[in-house]
């Protein structure tokens, strides 16, 4: 069982509104804003109505910036390309709970290949679903949108869920994050916080905040800590 240290507020930023054509530019900018880390989010057009990028993208980001990459593989078969988005530099994948067949054989690859693993939870996916395979991850990412496209609604209707995710890893005992996506603003960020989620993925709110990604960034992570309840005192 890992050492069970109180979490801590990261901010994730999301890449799907970065300029694509300006991305070294882009994660360097992000990394100075004060980011913890940077998601990519992986669409195949099948799981989501929706493609994004591939193994060689992140690979040509890798060099501008030290933050972790991780990659949120909204695929249908993320086993696929697993070992290639490890080489380009990723250190943790998220697979989605709804999108195999056997969620911990899954999960077990992905350490398999080298990362550390993720599982998400869509909208209509329960809770219950991962508790079986907490024991494999380091993050549990509960979706507060419908996977596929950036810059929808927040559904507030997923904070009882994120609170029910938090539950559950504070009884297993591990060090393990919850990390939300989709429609994380200065407007949202207090109720997840609140319920329990110490990661913090952004995409729109940050870069097209009026003030720059540096102000964006230390907006998120001071309204996350003073509703989160876990930090150390």
């Amino acid at each position: 069982m890992a050492d069970r240290a109180a979490p801590r507020i990261q901010i994730a930023p999301s890449i799907l509104p970065a300029d694509l054509a300006r991305l070294g530019e882009e994660v360097e900018a992000l990394e100075a804003a004060g980011c913890d880390r940077i998601q990519w989010d992986i669409m195949d057009g099948q799981f989501v109505p929706n493609i994004t990028v591939g193994p060689d993208v992140v690979a040509a980001a890798r060099r501008h910036t030290s933050l972790p990459f991780e990659a949120h593989l909204m695929t249908l078969t993320p086993e696929l390309l697993a070992a290639e988005f490890v080489q380009a530099g990723c250190e943790r994948l998220i697979v989605h709970a709804e999108s195999v067949t056997h969620l911990h054989r899954s999960l077990d690859l992905v350490r398999a290949v080298g990362a550390t693993a993720g599982v998400a939870l869509a909208p209509a996916t329960p809770a219950i679903a991962v508790r079986h395979v907490l024991d494999l991850v380091d993050l549990v990412l509960v979706m507060t949108v419908n996977p596929g496209f950036g810059g929808q609604d927040y559904l507030a209707s997923m904070e009882p869920k994120v609170a029910e995710v938090r539950g559950m890893v504070q009884a297993s005992g591990f060090a393990i994050d919850v990390e939300v996506d989709g429609g994380i603003s200065a407007k949202t960020v207090g109720g997840v916080a609140a319920a329990g989620a110490n990661v913090l993925v952004a995409g729109s709110a940050l870069f097209h905040h009026p003030d720059g990604l540096g102000a964006a960034v230390a907006e998120l992570r001071t309204l996350a800590e003073a509703a989160f309840p876990w930090l150390d005192a």
